[in-house]
Order: structure tokens, then sequence, then C-alpha cells
């Protein structure tokens, strides 16, 4: 089985991949925040060379998520990342932020099955990396899902990633896992699956419905339980004292990266990871209101020496 690491924005950047696989092990893949392609003739800019430097991704697994609906900006990307030793490039059809919509990419470019149809073709031949998509199953009605599959059975992916919702879903509801089963029925690509595996009962769920299921990614299940992927391979839990490593960690690294700032990114962090503690509200209030490194240094101390863990640490959708 292979587990990999989802891109989420502001989340599971560099930084976060590194500490994460030094605490509880590598996953088998990370996937990068999304990167918009510079343009044709141009180089990365600097944060996103950061995010891509092959020294902060040592060890890992790193497969460059773009996303763009310019075929000519993205085969320029592909041919900068291959330069920089990466083998395969992500294709993001999944963002179903209203800003990225609009513009019509991310989940917004299923809109146009015409045009996206065209631009796949374009890609898959012109790349010099093997081309993957994670994708959502439509816009508004899950229905959209037959004329996109398709789409996608018509060109030659290196694997199609399925997050089974729709862009108006966002991340709320349950993941319609029937579309991802005709995806594994209707496809001749590598298939893998994306959303809501919280917990080992979740992966135990799904191999139980589709058990040719080769590969899973994992999200706001790892935020709130970094020892899941460690888990779900039958592994244990995290211990206190693993947690509070890996947040020391974190926020150290953080912290010469972005100094008092730091603060503000960790919050971000503790939004799922207060999960992980047998009573997340209490938590959220020790930490939700602190705005500089002292504050936010003695909430968290306090967390750690008298918040008990949960029995089962699962991210809890609201």
């Amino acid at each position: 089985m292979i587990l990999s690491l989802a891109p989420m924005e502001g989340l599971t950047g560099h930084t976060f991949r590194a500490i994460h696989a030094e605490c509880f092990g590598a996953l088998d893949r990370y996937y990068t925040p999304f990167i918009a392609p510079p343009r044709v003739g141009s180089s990365f800019g600097g944060r996103v060379r950061a995010e891509l430097d092959p020294e902060v991704n040592r060890g890992l697994v790193v497969v460059p998520q773009l996303l763009t609906k310019d075929a000519d900006e993205f085969v320029w990307a592909a041919g900068l990342l291959a330069d920089m030793g990466f083998t395969e490039v992500n294709l993001n059809l999944g963002c179903p932020s209203g800003t990225v919509v609009s513009k019509g990419k991310g989940a917004g470019f299923l809109r146009d099955l015409e045009r996206l149809d065209a631009f796949l073709d374009e890609i898959c031949a012109r790349s010099p990396l093997p081309v993957s998509v994670k994708t959502r199953i439509g816009v508004s009605d899950d229905a959209e899902y037959e004329h996109i599959l398709e789409v996608y059975r018509r060109h030659e992916l290196a694997e199609l990633i399925v997050h089974p919702r729709v862009q108006k879903d966002r991340y709320q509801g349950t993941p319609r896992q029937e579309a991802y089963g005709a995806t594994l029925r209707a496809v001749s690509c590598p298939v893998a699956y994306n959303g809501d595996v919280f917990g080992v009962d979740d992966m135990d769920a799904l191999l139980a419905a589709y058990p040719e299921t080769r590969h899973v990614m994992l999200g706001r299940g790892i935020l709130a339980n970094p020892a899941l992927a460690r888990m779900l391979k039958g592994g244990p839990a995290a211990t206190a004292t693993e947690l509070e490593r890996f947040h020391d960690r974190l926020y150290g690294a953080y912290e010469a990266e972005m100094g008092g700032n730091a603060v503000f990114r960790m919050k971000e962090w503790w939004s799922y990871a207060r999960f992980a503690f047998a009573d997340p509200q209490s938590v959220h209030r020790a930490v939700r209101k602190v705005r500089k490194a002292d504050e936010y240094r003695a909430a968290t101390e306090r967390v750690f020496r008298t918040e008990r863990l949960a029995a089962t640490a699962r991210f809890q959708a609201a």
C-alpha cells in the first residue's frame, strides 16, 4: 500500500514534510501544495524555489503539483522540474477555492471539458515528465463525473488521484466513494483514493469495499494524528512525548524560517492537532488568542503538561 501526504496550502510544505518524516518516518510520497508555473522562459521564484529545493527534500519522494490552465506554462514548468531531478508532475484539478475556480483553474477547469481534453492531450504529449492528475468528481453535481471520467480515459496519465467530492462540497459531507469505485473499473492507469481516511477503521472500510486499492492519500488525518500512516501499517499510536517533540521541532523550524509569524502558522496546525487530545475545545481555547512567541510557548507548554491525549486521535469535521 502506497501512503502519501496531500498537498495542503500553508500546512504541508517542505518544513512540515521534513519534520514529520524525521519524527514519524517518511511516507511513500509527498505532494507539494500547488505551484503556479512561471512564465515560459522564466524560472521559479524564491518561495517556490525553497519549496522545491532538493536539499530540503532530501530522502523524500516529492511530486510537485502545478495549478494552471496554460499548456505551454505547464510544459515549461515540467522541464524545469525535470532538470531539478523530479520524476513526476501532478496537475491540480481539485482545488475548490472560489478564487481559483473563478479563474477556470483547479476544480474550475472541470467546467470546460472540451478545453480540458485538449489541454491534457497537449501536456501528456509534450511534458518531459509523466503527468498525474488529482481531481474532484465535478463542480456542482456528481453526475458530471461520467463525462469527466470519459476525458481521463482518453489520456495516458501516470496516475489519477480521486477526491470524490464536487467543488461546491469543499471538504464537507461524505465522500462519494462509489465514484472512486467507478474510476477503478473505467481507467487503465493507476488510481489513488483521497478523502476522509482519519483512522484505521476508515482504511479497513475502504479496503473492504475496494480491495484493489493500492494508494491512499492522507491529509487532515495526518495533521490531527501525525502517527496515522504508521498506524495504518500496523505501528503504534503517537505517545505524548513524541507529539511534544514533533511540535517543538516543527515550531523551531518555522521560527527559524519566518520569525514571529511562526506562531500563526502553528495555530493553523493546532486547528487540526487539537484532535489528538481528549478535550479538543480546551486545547483550542488555550492557543486561539495567543499572538506573541512568549504567549505561545506558555500556552503550548500548559497544553502538553495538563491535557490528556485522546484514546484515538482522529480529525473531527465541523
